[in-house]
């Protein structure tokens, strides 16, 4: 791990001096290109200083306990070496963490499906407040969020959307999201007061930059132009622009309606075809190689019941890592880092162990 971290180190003031080169500067395609690498880099190379300058520390203090022969100096020193030991033991651990390997795609924006499943019109009135709970949350990170395409029902609910989320590592948080959420409740339109079980389906896909090759074949795409409907509010267009566009060999159906122009949601809906498509790649990826499924939170598969929201009980229960918060409401409103973390932390955990470095 050492090698590695001074080989980090090394890398890391290389770009720094590269990036005030003049010929760098002169290239800004360059530039942007060694800066984002060179940030990513930071909080690796800090944390290995301040565990170099805390074994150092270490080192003098328990120099000092060798040689100090007053009781009151000797205890301090013992107090010193205590937290130093325990400041370093968190820190290699922090720096394990940050050598594991990447989620190439944990940077990108992603756009996200919510599909109403088992449950009717009860199901479609959640899958609305579970749309709302994300942008909510993306309001929190400072994320921006984006609909491209909605289909309501005649209470309110929602049937399906499927919308964007920009921001800063948008995937890295996200990605655990995918799967099937179940609502248990007792309906608007239940007279019995009984408990009713509805679920929805949620696909968090990540956005697929020019760096990932996704070759559409044209003749392989039906595309029909509609006009939009539901009551979309003020965010969808009511205009003959909306595209529906159907990938033959897969059956893969995405439309788009938000935008201003058929053009416009033409290419917005080529856009989550890719992304669909790039997200049934990785599926396969993950399916045919074992280690990657273990050292995952769950398989991410959509058909996986991943949490459970218990309203008699204002309770929601996360399966994967056998959480449970009595927040209900605050997690609705968007508070969702507190579920998230835990999630990151067990996904952590489990290729640390898989490494061997736990």
């Amino acid at each position: 791990m050492f090698e590695n971290l001074q080989l980090v180190k090394l890398r890391y003031e290389e770009m720094g001096e590269r990036l005030s080169d003049p010929s760098v500067l002169s290239d800004q395609e360059r530039w942007q290109k060694l800066n984002k690498e060179h940030a990513s880099l930071e909080t690796v190379v800090l944390t290995y200083d301040r565990y170099l300058n805390a074994l150092k520390e270490l080192s003098d203090a328990k120099e000092m306990l060798e040689m100090e022969s007053d009781p009151d100096l000797r205890e301090m020193a013992k107090e010193e070496v205590s937290s130093l030991e325990e400041q370093i033991t968190h820190l290699e651990h922090e720096l394990k963490i940050l050598l594991l390997p990447k989620d190439p795609n944990d940077e990108k924006n992603v756009f996200v499906e919510i599909r109403a499943g088992a449950g009717g019109d009860e199901a479609s009135l959640f899958a609305g407040e579970i749309y709302r709970m994300y942008v909510r949350y993306a309001e929190r990170r400072g994320w921006r969020t984006e609909m491209e395409s909605l289909s309501e029902n005649g209470l309110g609910g929602v049937k399906e959307v499927v919308f964007q989320v920009q921001g800063d590592n948008v995937f890295s948080r996200m990605k655990y999201e995918s799967g099937v959420h179940r609502v248990q409740r007792v309906p608007v339109t239940e007279s019995g007061g009984r408990i009713h079980t509805s679920t929805i389906t949620v696909a968090v896909m990540a956005e697929v930059d020019d760096t990932i090759d996704i070759e559409i074949d044209p003749n392989d795409l039906r595309i029909d132009i509609f006009r939009s409907s539901g009551a979309g509010g003020q965010k969808v267009n009511k205009t003959s622009s909306a595209i529906r566009i159907t990938h033959l060999p897969t059956g893969i159906v995405v439309q788009c309606q938000n935008e201003r122009s058929q053009y416009q949601n033409k290419d917005k809906a080529i856009e989550i075809l890719k992304a669909r498509l790039y997200d049934i790649e990785q599926a396969k990826l993950h399916d045919s190689v074992a280690s990657d499924r273990k050292s995952q939170v769950g398989t991410g598969d959509r058909s996986e019941k991943i949490r459970t929201y218990n309203f008699p009980q204002t309770r929601v229960t996360d399966h994967r890592i056998k959480y449970t918060s009595h927040r209900l409401e605050q997690i609705l409103d968007g508070d969702l880092d507190e579920i998230i973390d835990r999630l990151i932390e067990e996904d952590q955990s489990r290729k640390l162990a898989e490494s061997g470095d736990s």
